[in-house]
């Protein structure tokens, strides 16, 4: 494998994802998925032990999260992430916005801190600190849509269109906090949004889909504007490999289209997800009223009863 210009690939074999986990790879995100598939697991295990149900939906949604980051990091699709610019993309959209809804559905915080053991008086454990930091004025800043809309928003237009992106595509460790970044952002804006998880910000389910509805459109514009630019806009990808016989100003069309077409399956996911909560809160708190209207029913029926009792014994 040749590297060229900015430390990157100048040709590939012909693609293909048929040979699975390969060195071309990246194994930081290897390593991380294991450790995040173990932990659950653990947590899971740690519950079964002790008599508890998790539900097995979560458990699927988290996997099916974790999956989907080694998908796009951890096999050759990586590798021809480096030199075109639709498969960038596909990478970005997956680890940005469909990972962190599926991980965030798995509920990874509330399984943390039901598994985790209660330190001792005076000591401060695991579950001690993440109890802290959900409760921390830190947590409620980046939580906070004044903060996560515009992080959102500036990780697409301040990054690609601007030196930035080609600074940091010129290095291995540049294109993983690159990746990384795109993965914490997406966890951070969808987070208050998703709601399963106990957060500093929760607002009620209109205001959430109103959070939500503010920064899908600019995934949309973005996508928009590279498939109407008559020439190249990004400059790490002007020059693709001639083995892979691809033109830079199609394969920035595509990505566009990728970008664009991708701003609309996250929305539905979310929106599903957001009208069946509002659903099940709303049903719980109908049954908060019927059993405290049962409760008032039943105090009003045994003091009724105490008084027809005193005036039989008063008519005695």
């Amino acid at each position: 494998m040749r590297h060229g210009g900015h430390g990157m690939m100048t040709d590939l074999p012909p693609f293909t994802l048929s040979r699975g986990l390969e060195p071309g790879g990246d194994p930081f995100f290897l390593v991380g998925c294991a450790a995040a598939l173990a932990l659950y697991g653990w947590g899971v295990a740690r519950l079964a032990r002790r008599g508890d149900r998790w539900p097995a939906g979560r458990t699927a949604a988290f996997a099916l999260g974790v999956l989907t980051v080694a998908l796009v990091m951890c096999t050759r699709l990586n590798d021809y992430g480096m030199v075109m610019f639709s498969v960038h993309m596909v990478q970005h959209m997956v680890i940005s916005m469909l990972a962190p809804i599926l991980l965030l559905l798995g509920a990874p915080v509330t399984l943390a801190l039901r598994a985790l053991p209660v330190a001792g008086r005076g000591r401060r454990g695991p579950r001690e600190v993440l109890t802290a930091l959900l409760h921390s004025r830190y947590l409620r800043v980046v939580t906070h849509p004044a903060f996560t809309i515009p992080l959102f928003i500036a990780s697409l237009y301040g990054l690609y269109f601007t030196p930035l992106f080609a600074f940091l595509m010129g290095s291995k460790a540049g294109h993983l906090a690159m990746m990384a970044h795109f993965l914490l952002v997406g966890l951070v804006f969808f987070w208050p949004i998703m709601g399963v998880d106990p957060g500093p910000h929760r607002p009620g389910h209109l205001m959430r889909m109103l959070e939500l509805f503010a920064g899908m459109p600019f995934h949309a514009f973005f996508g928009i504007a590279l498939m109407m630019a008559s020439e190249p806009m990004i400059s790490t990808y002007e020059h693709p490999p001639v083995s892979l016989g691809v033109d830079p100003l199609s394969d920035q069309n595509a990505a566009g289209g990728i970008a664009w077409a991708f701003s609309e399956i996250p929305s539905v996911l979310v929106l599903v997800a957001l009208l069946f909560q509002w659903y099940a809160s709303e049903q719980r708190q109908a049954r908060r009223r019927d059993r405290a209207a049962d409760r008032d029913g039943d105090q009003e029926l045994a003091a009724y009863n105490a008084y027809l009792a005193s005036l039989r014994a008063r008519g005695r």
